[in-house]
């Protein structure tokens, strides 16, 4: 399936979860936070949230500086 992600086209598997996205995109275990449709899903659900197609996620990740 197809959904939109950081706003660009991007095949997935059917049944991703969010989880399994960040997973396959090499983030696991990088500070990032995930919005899908507009709405920020806490790092406790991203096993539980199942992307569709035509969802919109942004994955953004934190920079530390000093």
């Amino acid at each position: 399936m197809q959904i939109l992600l950081n706003g660009t086209p991007t095949a997935i598997a059917d049944g991703s979860t969010i989880a399994s996205l960040v997973e396959a995109l090499r983030l696991g275990g990088q500070r990032i936070a995930v919005e899908l449709n507009g709405d920020i899903v806490p790092r406790s659900r991203w096993q539980q949230v199942r992307l569709a197609a035509e969802d919109k996620a942004e994955i953004v990740k934190a920079i530390g500086g000093g």
